[in-house]
């Protein structure tokens, strides 16, 4: 009877040691067959982005965040994550992925979601040998959001939320598409920095832009950069947008004041506002599903006759859904604070 019970104990602790250990196969975008845990509960991410499209599906199993939360992410991001470890990022930015930090971690995949680099399957390759962590890339653009949280979400058994979050994006992105189709389009520009960048058409950081609008910065080689395309003041000038949305931190506070920007059409005529801020521009920069909080706000802003939704309850739905933080409607006043087009004095 001894012998029965042992046998039965030491079958029960190799099964279980067998699903700790178990693994799988997942094919990335590139193309990559990688061998994954099966069950996966500690992950790390290369990148802001990453950050923001994970921390909506499953923050409790990120180990790490790419850079640290701006000041006023506090009041949206739950305390229990703006003090994860700082593991830097693989792309853009100052800061390189801290090879050191994050095989200290825990992490049993690094996560790269976004925009496919040239290199990207050579990049994924040799970080994956150089530290023997799954690497994984999943290609993310405004459009397929909702498949790349359905593809995330089979590879972390999380599949039940991701669904969620996918049919969300569907549906969002759906109707910006049939608003875009059904008006007359403004012609814009959106500009950042020191007040002479803009976002190019044809970019990926210009996705929702030209969506929504006529995008007018049109040059020559669209740079990969959030900030942009640098152009001189005569070339905004030549553009005149009839539209103008400004980058947060930018120069919207001063335009009003300045002789040269009252010359543009958009200034003259009180039609241009600050990007909402708050903890990411919802513009991008970095370009990830927070560009949904983008994609209505422009709809609102720019063609209010032919929305058909309370911008306080989309977004308000966004946040408790990407965020998980119940945003007041005292937030959502604070973050419109400079985001609704001006009206000029009579």
């Amino acid at each position: 009877m001894k012998k029965f019970s042992l046998l039965i104990v030491v079958v029960l602790l190799l099964a279980a040691f067998s699903s700790v250990n178990a693994e799988r196969e997942f094919v990335d975008s590139t193309g990559r067959t990688v061998v994954v845990p099966d069950k996966i509960e500690k992950i790390t991410v290369s990148g802001p982005m990453t950050q923001i499209i994970l921390f909506a599906l499953c923050p409790e199993k990120l180990v790490g965040i790419s850079s640290a939360w701006d000041e006023i992410a506090e009041q949206y991001i739950p305390s229990e994550y703006i003090h994860l470890p700082i593991l830097g990022q693989l792309y853009g930015g100052k800061g390189e992925l801290n090879l050191e930090t994050l095989l200290s971690s825990g992490a049993q995949v690094v996560l790269d979601v976004g925009e496919s680099k040239k290199s990207i399957r050579e990049d994924m390759e040799a970080l994956q040998e150089q530290t023997g962590l799954p690497f994984l890339h999943i290609d993310a653009y405004t459009e397929n959001m909702g498949d790349v949280y359905r593809m995330l979400g089979d590879l972390l058994g999380e599949g039940e939320k991701a669904h969620m979050l996918g049919a969300y994006c569907d549906d969002i992105y759906a109707r910006m598409t049939e608003l875009a189709d059904s008006v007359d389009k403004v012609n814009l520009l959106y500009i950042t920095g020191e007040g002479q960048n803009v976002i190019a058409q044809g970019s990926y950081h210009a996705e929702i832009i030209d969506l929504l609008a006529n995008n007018l910065a049109v040059v020559d080689e669209p740079s990969s950069k959030g900030t942009g395309n640098e152009v001189d003041m005569e070339q905004i000038l030549a553009w005149d947008p009839d539209y103008i949305l400004f980058a947060p931190n930018s120069v919207y506070d001063s335009v009003s004041d300045d002789p040269v920007w009252q010359t543009l059409h958009a200034v003259r005529d009180g039609n241009y506002a600050e990007v909402p801020f708050g903890p990411y521009n919802w513009m991008g920069f970095p370009p990830s599903v927070q560009r949904y909080l983008g994609m209505l706000w422009m709809g609102a802003v720019l063609y209010p006759d032919a929305v058909d939704y309370d911008l306080y309850e989309e977004v308000h739905n966004y946040y408790d859904m990407f965020y998980h933080c119940d945003l007041s409607e005292a937030q959502f006043e604070e973050l419109m604070e400079n985001s609704r087009l001006l009206i000029p004095a009579e």
